[in-house]
């Protein structure tokens, strides 16, 4: 993409950020206005933006024909991250609530017969059979009712499936104590995403490793567009469901 070109998609995306999300109306409606603007330019920005969703994805322990559903799957940009996966996956579901992201992912899907994009609302929404792998990529942090969202992609999955979330965090020294964060740089993250609708906590992790005490945690750091010496922490979270659940 021409230099002249990228720096106007990405000047509409960070006057989006600028004026941040919506408050005090529904969350479908805070998303469409959020995220209408910005919708044809969200993916190239937040390919910078968003770091770790390829390696998730390719973490996952897919078997021979899963079902998968994302959760907040937006634009469906994460199905490029499958690669040659794709074709031995029975179905994917994308679900989420704004329209403007969703057409995006309908025009991505549209030749794949296996791709099903659904509108609906992440805490309420069930496939028509348990499925093998329910993920997040940088939802869960933008969902409020987080534990209604969990509780709900533990039940659509079969015993023994498997969850993978990848998302922006507060660093945490084991499953129930977080780490104390300077004063300075802890108010500075939480009130730099909770702009934008994004919420970080450190109890999203605390209720995983409950409810899917096999896991394994990956935490990093990595850099954020336009500001070169910041570093935004984020963490990847692969569980399986116990069998016995």
């Amino acid at each position: 993409m021409p230099l002249l070109d990228r720096l106007h998609n990405d000047f509409v995306v960070l006057h989006q950020l600028i004026r941040g999300m919506p408050k005090h109306v529904p969350l479908a409606q805070q998303l469409q206005t959020f995220y209408g603007p910005q919708a044809g330019h969200y993916d190239d920005f937040r390919d910078r933006l968003l770091p770790g969703r390829a390696e998730l994805i390719q973490r996952l322990p897919l078997p021979a024909d899963a079902r998968v559903v994302e959760l907040g799957g937006g634009t469906g940009r994460n199905l490029d991250f499958f690669g040659e996966r794709l074709n031995h996956i029975a179905s994917i579901e994308i679900v989420d609530l704004c329209t403007a992201l969703l057409d995006v992912a309908r025009v991505r899907a549209k030749n794949h017969s296996k791709i099903h994009i659904v509108e609906a609302d992440a805490t309420t929404y069930r496939p028509r059979e348990l499925v093998d792998c329910v993920f997040f990529s940088y939802s869960l942090t933008m969902i409020p009712e987080w534990r209604a969202v969990l509780s709900n992609a533990c039940t659509m999955l079969k015993p023994g499936g498997t969850i993978g979330v990848v998302d922006f965090c507060v660093p945490v020294t084991s499953a129930t104590k977080v780490q104390m964060f300077k004063s300075i740089e802890r108010s500075f993250w939480k009130r730099w995403f909770a702009h934008d609708g994004v919420h970080l906590n450190p109890e999203h992790r605390v209720m995983m490793r409950q409810l899917f005490p096999e896991n394994e945690v990956v935490e990093q750091r990595a850099r954020v567009p336009y500001l070169p010496v910041v570093r935004v922490p984020y963490y990847q979270f692969v569980g399986k469901k116990p069998m016995n659940s």
